[in-house]
């Protein structure tokens, strides 16, 4: 009897075409719907003869929705020792009245037709995206409305050097745009032309791609020869964009990694420290006029350090690294650490030295995942390297 087709099983099968999204989307084109049938699997003659109750029930609570909601076809069941029993087979309905019944979701469909309609009316290549997506578009039910004046206000008003902060429309502010920036990012593809989306960038730096102001990067460094200061200080942190038409008078630039150990550097005469910030170092590109500097770097012995210091190379190709050795390792045994998640990342910048130690760390030549940071070098090891 578990194997008897139930209302309930009928219900889940609609509602895995419903899911995908193609009912809603036909209804809302103005498609007729195509009947759709289910067949159904009902008592047996054996079943029959074994519970005649059951069999009567279960055919009745068919009969029931028979021209209601759905139509059924019957076949006969039984025969000389039984009798025969017409007893349902198949299952059609026939017109969206009654599938919306018969799934609950009359309601949705009656605001999904109004969503698409408010669409149509300002952009209808948003209305295309909600009809290939009917499912999502209803699940944005509740801020549809802002996220549409929302793409239609950037349409408007990006490209005009604003910030994202910027943006005026009632209930939208920046916290609304982080919390649907991939929704938004979607429709503003397909609402705005295609010279108004800057596509070396992706949908995750969104203010760059559509237009407005990024937030600036900033570079923080220190000096560490006592009688050199920028403005009156001996360390700043300053705008990127405004630190690359400024070049400090310095000879040497030491970019580092670890704070505490860019804040105890040693006096080194008509030198700058920049303290570095791992993989963020890359915004150092722009900073044209390193290519006429002493630049010394140092890291982590690890993978990433080494990595970083080739991504700092391939835009800076007289980059030294500095206490980044097999000698500097060898001789802190004991302060080795391991590494948490090492990378194996071919690296083309590295010198034939840097490259041997390197790929012996991939090879936990030294032990598994050896890692030795730098702020566990001897200070004296230190002073007497950047001193050199």
């Amino acid at each position: 009897m578990t194997a008897w087709t139930t209302r309930a099983d009928m219900v889940a099968r609609l509602r895995r075409r419903w899911d995908t999204g193609e009912l809603l989307a036909g209804y809302a084109e103005g498609k007729p719907l195509l009947p759709i049938d289910i067949p159904l699997r009902g008592p047996s003659a054996r079943d029959i003869a074994a519970d005649l109750g059951a069999a009567r029930e279960w055919a009745r609570s068919w009969r029931e929705l028979d021209s209601e909601t759905l139509r059924l076809d019957y076949h006969t069941v039984g025969g000389r020792l039984i009798g025969t029993n017409e007893l349902p087979r198949r299952v059609w309905i026939e017109d969206w009245d009654r599938l919306w019944s018969l799934l609950g979701v009359a309601g949705k469909v009656r605001r999904f037709v109004a969503l698409l309609e408010q669409t149509r009316a300002v952009s209808p290549a948003l209305a295309d995206w909600a009809l290939e997506r009917p499912l999502q578009a209803l699940d944005l039910a509740e801020v549809w409305d802002k996220i549409l004046a929302t793409v239609l206000w950037i349409d408007t008003a990006a490209g005009t050097n604003r910030y994202l902060r910027q943006i005026d429309i009632p209930g939208v502010d920046t916290k609304f745009i982080e919390q649907h920036q991939r929704i938004l990012a979607r429709l503003l593809d397909r609402h705005l032309s295609p010279e108004r989306i800057d596509t070396a960038y992706p949908t995750s730096d969104f203010a760059a791609r559509y237009g407005f102001r990024r937030k600036p990067q900033y570079v923080r460094f220190r000096w560490l020869d006592p009688s050199s200061r920028t403005a009156g200080f001996a360390e700043l942190t300053v705008r990127l964009d405004e630190f690359v038409s400024r070049p400090p008078d310095a000879d040497t630039v030491v970019v580092v990694e670890n704070e505490v150990t860019y804040l105890a550097l040693p006096e080194i005469p008509r030198t700058l420290a920049i303290f570095g910030g791992g993989y963020a170092l890359s915004r150092l590109d722009a900073l044209t006029w390193l290519g006429e500097r002493r630049i010394r770097y140092w890291g982590d012995i690890d993978t990433h350090g080494f990595a970083i210091l080739d991504r700092l190379r391939a835009s800076h190709p007289h980059t030294e690294s500095v206490l980044m050795d097999r000698a500097t390792l060898l001789a802190h045994e004991g302060q080795w650490v391991s590494e948490p998640t090492p990378i194996s990342t071919p690296l083309h910048h590295l010198t034939d030295p840097e490259s041997d130690l390197y790929h012996d760390l991939l090879q936990d030549t030294f032990g598994p995942a050896v890692r030795l940071e730098q702020e566990r070098i001897r200070y004296s090891a230190v002073v007497a390297a950047l001193r050199t």
